[in-house]
């Protein structure tokens, strides 16, 4: 207001020179005829026009002046500055500010009272450093965040990985006892077979030694006993096979298998969400 008011103060001070010019230069005569007094006026017109419109150009272009470093001081701090229009044609506040420029230049103890009013913080690099300081330590916030949730995430994804070890541990322990007990009943029924036929040799040649005439008959069922045994060989694999079968269809295999298919999707899904936070990794 004290730049704006000694620029006012100037340029009146020129309009005043105009009027003083046109008095000393035309004013020297006691009459003046119409056209000379319109010629006077119009004359006077255009300095008075020219000073007053260079003077309203200049105090615009001034307040563009001073917006525009208010402006690049507030994009420091990343503040968005809103202006109301209106706000420039309250009568109210145009008063105030009026009232405040009278009081202000006519009171005798400015000095004082300048070093009693409050003063705004000034606009320095200072304050742009506390906001990069608080924008780096949100980051960093948020980055512990995301560093726990991956550790979170490993963590889930390790014990999953340990329980389809578990998983997958188990289930050849059930098939290893499953073989082997199956080959254990079929040693046993071979055993059997193979005592039976050696019984059955036995039989034989003890028929043959007492009595040549029953040759025939031992010959016969020694190929039955064959049959048998083949017969019976067949119904072992047969049945290994089915219980082959029947192991699969049970609960416990199928809760083993689903439980490893979940695994599976689940270390599945654990990897995508590693590999979109740790995509290098």
């Amino acid at each position: 207001m004290r730049f704006a008011r000694s620029k006012r103060v100037l340029r009146l001070k020129t309009i005043d020179s105009c009027f003083e010019e046109l008095k000393d230069s035309r004013l020297v005569d006691e009459t003046f005829t119409v056209d000379e007094v319109r010629e006077m006026l119009d004359g006077l017109q255009v300095v008075v026009r020219g000073e007053v419109e260079t003077e309203l150009i200049n105090t615009a272009h001034t307040n563009v002046l001073l917006l525009r470093q208010l402006f690049n001081q507030a994009e420091k701090f990343y503040l968005r500055l809103q202006t109301d229009i209106s706000e420039l044609e309250n009568r109210d506040l145009l008063e105030q500010v009026a009232e405040f420029e009278k009081t202000d230049f006519k009171t005798p103890n400015k000095s004082n009272q300048e070093s009693n009013k409050p003063k705004l913080a000034p606009l320095n690099e200072g304050g742009v450093s506390e906001l990069l300081n608080k924008e780096i330590a949100r980051l960093q916030e948020e980055n512990d965040k995301l560093k726990t949730r991956l550790r979170t995430l490993e963590t889930q994804a390790m014990s999953a990985l340990d329980e389809k070890t578990r998983a997958e541990r188990a289930l050849k322990d059930i098939q290893k006892v499953q073989g082997e007990q199956q080959r254990w009943a079929c040693a046993q029924e071979i055993n059997c077979l193979e005592d039976t036929v050696a019984a059955l040799k036995e039989d034989y040649e003890k028929s043959l030694s007492a009595n040549a005439a029953s040759q025939k008959d031992l010959q016969e069922n020694l190929v039955s006993a064959k049959h048998d045994l083949l017969r019976i060989q067949e119904q072992l694999n047969l049945a290994e096979k089915e219980l082959d079968k029947k192991f699969q269809q049970t609960a416990a295999y199928r809760n083993m298998k689903e439980m490893l298919t979940k695994k599976n999707d689940q270390i599945k899904d654990l990897r995508k969400k590693l590999q979109r936070y740790e995509p290098d990794e």
